[in-house]
């Protein structure tokens, strides 16, 4: 399916609204099961994804924006970022890029000064997807700006598919984190309208109830910045041998996972969840220059994952994104008996663990 939302015209001059005010969203992170590693084009990926959006861990972003004042440069950027109340330079620049990247879809961006003050409710840069959560929060404000300023994406479904598609330009992951639920990223003949360009969240008629249920506790292994940039670790998967070789694993691995959602075979489900988990490490030690991302801990909580699962029988499963924090996955039946085991077998022996609590959440929330 093709989209092209350049050229859009819409400019100052014939705004609707006040071109005054500020706009907030709440935008969740989410842990892809079918994970997405490696991409082509404009942030298109290589291989279709399937992953949960979260309810906790959220990103909260406000844009204030105002007309440009006389002499400031129409059609550049003018912005400040803050994050965590703090000027964040870095930060700023990339949203600045991401912002100039999108003049033509909405050129209305180059006539306003804009202040982004954004927050997470979790480690940034640690294996947990600040930028999903972070680049769908702006996505959707700037949607919501060209809505109350020209009135343009008034039908919902319009709406959430140019955020999706927005947000997928500052980070791919984050076109799925506009949905709720369980959400699919790239075209796979088995879900109708997917597509590379955006995301869509999986109908209801083809995941079992049990999946709403399933918790994700993120076992924070480290809060430091990741060893290497997601980035980075996309572009080295075009020189890795393996890469052709896990594009089909991976859709094969989709086909798999979908049977397993419409069933509600839990076991099939982490199991799948695992090796793919562990594939995406695999493939960043087998790349040039080879990473590895993981510690210790990281490898300790496995093998003590493994083992409750094996002297218990209880669907205890780990998935991981691209560094060492682990997120543990199991639906809410069992909720009890892991919350023990976690407090007296997990903690003391992997040692002090800051854990989030989360699970599948209900997407975006405009904030007030």
């Amino acid at each position: 399916m093709e989209l092209d939302y350049r050229n859009a015209g819409l400019v100052l001059a014939h705004a609707k609204g006040s071109t005054s005010g500020r706009i907030g969203w709440e935008s969740p992170s989410n842990i892809a099961i079918i994970k997405y590693w490696g991409k082509y084009g404009q942030q298109l990926p290589k291989n279709p994804s399937l992953s949960f959006t979260l309810s906790n861990s959220v990103t909260r972003t406000w844009i204030v924006y105002s007309p440009k004042e006389e002499g400031k440069g129409s059609g550049q950027i003018n912005l400040k970022l803050y994050f965590e109340d703090e000027l964040n330079l870095n930060f700023g620049g990339r949203v600045e890029k991401f912002f100039l990247g999108l003049l033509d879809i909405f050129p209305f961006l180059g006539e306003l000064d804009l202040e982004v003050r954004t927050s997470n409710t979790f480690p940034h840069s640690s294996g947990i997807a600040s930028s999903a959560s972070g680049m769908s929060a702006l996505a959707m404000g700037l949607c919501t700006l060209e809505q109350e300023l020209f009135g343009t994406l008034a039908d919902e479904s319009t709406f959430l598919r140019k955020a999706s598609y927005v947000a997928r330009l500052g980070s791919g992951s984050a076109c799925r984190s506009v949905f709720p639920g369980l959400v699919v990223w790239g075209d796979q003949s088995e879900v109708s309208g997917s597509s590379d360009l955006f995301a869509l969240p999986l109908a209801s008629d083809r995941i079992d109830p049990v999946f709403y249920t399933f918790h994700d506790d993120i076992l924070i292994v480290s809060k430091g910045e990741k060893k290497v940039s997601s980035s980075v670790g996309h572009g080295l998967m075009d020189g890795n041998r393996y890469a052709e070789n896990r594009y089909a694993e991976a859709r094969e691995h989709f086909s798999q996972l979908l049977a397993c959602l419409e069933s509600g075979d839990v076991d099939g489900f982490g199991k799948i969840a695992e090796a793919e988990a562990l594939s995406l490490h695999a493939l960043m030690m087998t790349s040039q220059p080879p990473f590895i991302l993981m510690e210790p801990a990281s490898l300790a909580i496995i093998q003590q994952v493994q083992a409750y699962r094996e002297r218990t029988g209880l669907p205890v499963y780990f998935t991981l994104d691209a560094g060492p924090n682990i997120h543990l996955l199991y639906p809410d039946a069992i909720a009890a008996e892991v919350a023990v085991w976690l407090d007296e077998v997990l903690v003391p022996h992997v040692g002090k663990l800051r854990i989030i609590k989360d699970g599948v959440g209900l997407g975006p929330k405009k904030m007030i």
